[in-house]
């Protein structure tokens, strides 16, 4: 059984929460984000009628030039650690609930879950991928050009 999924516009996120918790949604089960890119962030957050067995998600965008939504802590309590962590990870707010840090150290720059995060260790590493697809083993006798791997930007850690 797959759970219902309704489309909701950022200005009606609580309010749909509130609906949710209203029609016996009660239980809550997480509260997290996508990074699309240039379109912004996905949120969803998924509950569950416990009587009926029917799960429902609620999704809604944010622009990554304002990402921020109201707190649904006010209607399902569960999801305060789930907004600190999506708050910390991908650098989203939520107005009406204070996101401390809670995974991250305090010092620590950035929003390691946003697509254009660098991971520093993809750059201090070599790339392991040796092969490339459709490459025998008599194709590595000649010397090729070593493909950088995924998620780091060109030149950037190169001496």
């Amino acid at each position: 059984m797959s759970d219902e999924v309704r489309e909701v516009p950022r200005e009606a996120w609580l309010t749909a929460a509130q609906a949710a918790y209203g029609e016996g949604h009660r239980f809550f089960d997480v509260l997290t984000a996508v990074d699309l890119e240039q379109d912004g962030f996905e949120l969803v957050l998924r509950v569950w009628d416990p009587e009926r067995r029917h799960g429902l998600q609620l999704r809604t965008r944010c622009p990554r030039e304002e990402p921020v939504l109201p707190s649904v802590t006010s209607v399902y309590a569960g999801a305060g650690w789930h907004e600190r962590a999506t708050a910390e990870m991908f650098g989203l707010a939520f107005d009406g609930h204070d996101t401390a840090h809670l995974l991250l150290p305090d010092r620590f720059e950035g929003h390691p879950l946003r697509k254009d995060f660098v991971l520093a260790a993809r750059v201090a590493k070599p790339w392991p991928g040796v092969k490339e697809p459709g490459e025998s083993d008599a194709d590595l006798a000649r010397p090729r050009r070593r493909p950088a791997p995924p998620g780091r930007p060109a030149g950037w850690g190169e001496s």
